[in-house]
């Protein structure tokens, strides 16, 4: 909340800078800046040995829950961060200079004023955290606390039983959906602003404390940021001096490509019929299916791999741990990403367009393959690029059903680093990162308008 009002509302020094850094950190995968903080401050970290080196004791450790907390919070705060910003950006300044004339001090109005019009916003960015938070497992697993995703992970491969995974399985989901029911629940309560705001808010003058706001800005990026790409470039550099092999890294990078891409074009062609009956066809069936593609998808990935193992073995055993499981698997999970902006593309496509090009002659499958299709793109192409952002940062699902010596940058990353090679872990983390700059570059290319 700090972050959001300072980028959206203040004179902050440098505020178009940190409104994109401290944004960033979002296309971090959790275990990448679980491992990347484990090989700094860990016990066998890169800072940790400088410091006892130096005569100074051993840091804390970072394993168990205080270490999660702080992982998944570096990881999970843009989320609050953006609703919120979103809000204040819709905010009308009106409002709050309404409470100041009948006397309020500023601190009075935020409280009763500002905040309970933006906490919708706080809520539903809280409720993404902590649906991220519940449904993690890289960054549990390496940094060693029992969730429950880390839990269900470890009784699936101990055991021939699987039915305690399956019992843990279900109460994660008990806990997913009780917490979006919450979050529903208290939105609905708190006020709402239809009207855009007639003029936009003037900065406020931060004065003294400008310096400190600057601070807290570094301190943030700086630990989310900062600290993850220095500690992959300082282990990838030993590990090259080492001779740590990179052909293994190429092929991992290329496996996780064939499996984004698959992944992206399968859910793209599930998400385009879709969208056609949520916006063509609007009543109960689009209703229903579209509930159910987000309550799916709002089911930790652990689960639904889980759900497909028991499903795949007692349907079609021949084609468990393949790649089309996993494939399908990806589409099952990621199909509201695709499904979201094709919708929004295709409402501001009127269906006069496609009856104009009727009436010339042209046949259904013609009409929407020279009418819609071209005007249906931008959405398509960004729902496939989000599509494969995700998929090549998914750990359990690939982990669960990926076909055996299928090793993906994530799995790779996840297996180096739970085994202390943080050498070994450095060269696919740091590909990781920069196929995940490379493909948000391209999904905020692919949301400017065409020319």
């Amino acid at each position: 909340m700090p972050l959001a009002w300072l980028t959206a509302r203040t004179d902050l020094p440098g505020r178009r800078l940190w409104t994109v850094l401290t944004v960033v950190p979002l296309a971090v995968p959790s275990y990448v800046m679980a491992f990347a903080f484990v090989a700094a401050f860990g016990p066998r970290g890169a800072l940790s040995s400088l410091l006892v080196d130096a005569g100074f004791g051993p840091l804390p450790s970072l394993y168990g829950f205080a270490g999660a907390v702080l992982v998944l919070t570096l990881a999970t705060y843009p989320y609050v961060l953006l609703a919120t910003r979103a809000a204040l950006a819709r905010f009308d300044p009106s409002i709050e200079e309404a409470g100041r004339a009948l006397g309020d001090s500023p601190l009075t109005v935020f409280r009763r004023v500002t905040l309970p019009l933006i906490a919708p916003a706080i809520a539903t960015g809280s409720l993404l955290a902590a649906l991220y938070a519940l449904a993690d497992f890289g960054a549990v697993a390496i940094l060693q606390f029992d969730s429950f995703a880390r839990a269900i992970y470890i009784h699936y491969r101990a055991s021939f039983d699987r039915s305690l995974a399956a019992v843990l399985a279900l109460m994660l989901v008990v806990v997913t959906l009780s917490l979006a029911w919450l979050e529903w629940r208290l939105r609905h309560r708190w006020p709402h602003v239809t009207h855009a705001p007639r003029r936009p808010a003037r900065p406020v003058r931060l004065g003294g404390w400008r310096w400190p706001a600057v601070l807290l800005c570094g301190t943030v990026v700086g630990l989310a940021l900062v600290v993850p790409a220095a500690t992959i470039t300082f282990w990838l550099a030993r590990g090259l001096g080492q001779g740590e092999p990179l052909r293994i890294v190429l092929s991992s990078a290329a496996n996780s490509l064939i499996a984004g891409t698959s992944a992206a074009v399968v859910v793209a062609a599930f998400a385009i019929p879709v969208a056609f009956l949520v916006v063509r066809y609007p009543g109960r069936l689009a209703a229903g299916v579209e509930g159910v593609l987000y309550s799916a998808y709002a089911v930790p990935g652990i689960v639904v791999a889980l759900a497909t193992v028991f499903f795949v073995i007692n349907v079609a055993p021949i084609v468990y741990q393949s790649l089309l499981v996993l494939v399908l698997a990806y589409a099952v999970r990621f199909l509201p990403q695709a499904v979201a902006p094709t919708r929004a593309s295709l409402t501001q496509i009127g269906p006069r367009l496609v009856e104009a090009a009727r009436t010339l002659g042209d046949r259904p499958p013609t009409a929407f393959r020279s009418v819609t299709l071209p005007l249906l793109r931008p959405g398509v192409i960004a729902g496939m690029t989000l599509v494969f952002l995700t998929t090549v940062k998914e750990l359990p699902l690939t982990l669960l059903l990926g076909p055996t010596g299928f090793e993906t940058l994530a799995t790779q990353i996840w297996g180096a680093a739970t085994e202390g090679f943080y050498a070994r872990a450095a060269a696919p983390a740091a590909m990781l990162m920069l196929l995940s700059a490379v493909t948000v570059g391209m999904l905020l290319r692919s949301e400017e308008p065409a020319r």
